[in-house]
């Protein structure tokens, strides 16, 4: 369901990316090329800051939202995706946030209020807030990082997991072009 929010903005969606039926994207939205959308995703751009304005929630090309994420952000911060990014299922994505390119971030999972740098890997059921990740780390699953002083025990990112963060995002760029045709047929 694409719906304006309480200030009248409507996402801005890119003609090629997919959005299942049952996702709701609400408000100020900016969704890229090729962008996969799942089945139950809530993007949510409505709330505004203390003089009532709020950035965009961005999801650059070739990026997929994967079934039952979700991503907003508290009083209009800004959230960035950043191309070839893959969101796995049921994570949270809470702003102020901003996400480098070919990031992928693990089922279950809580980023919130951070930056996370291009090329890190973020595994399942883990948790990041309040800190600036560095580009190329690797999260392993169920790690906890509340600071910047938390990152100094994490390892960098190595080629098994970007691999296969590759490989996610690949694949839901043909799921994008197959859910295309599909549309076209009803």
């Amino acid at each position: 369901m694409i719906r304006k929010n309480p200030q009248g903005m409507l996402p801005v969606i890119h003609e090629s990316a997919y959005v299942d039926q049952t996702a709701i994207i609400c408000g100020k939205i900016i969704i890229g090329e090729n962008v996969f959308i799942g089945p139950y995703a809530v993007i949510r751009a409505d709330e505004v800051d203390a003089n009532g304005d709020m950035e965009a929630i961005t999801i650059g090309s070739n990026s997929n939202i994967q079934d039952g994420v979700v991503i907003h952000s508290k009083a209009g911060g800004k959230v960035v995706i950043g191309e070839f990014c893959s969101i796995a299922h049921r994570s949270i994505v809470h702003g102020p946030c901003e996400i480098g390119d070919r990031v992928f971030i693990g089922f279950n999972s809580v980023v919130f209020n951070c930056s996370v740098g291009s090329g890190c890997v973020i595994r399942h059921n883990s948790v990041i807030e309040n800190c600036h990740l560095p580009a190329n780390f690797h999260i392993p699953s169920t790690t906890t990082i509340h600071s910047d002083a938390d990152i100094a025990q994490v390892p960098h990112v190595n080629a098994d997991a970007s691999s296969f963060s590759e490989s996610v995002a690949m694949t839901n760029m043909e799921l994008v072009k197959g859910y295309k045709k599909l549309a076209n047929e009803f």
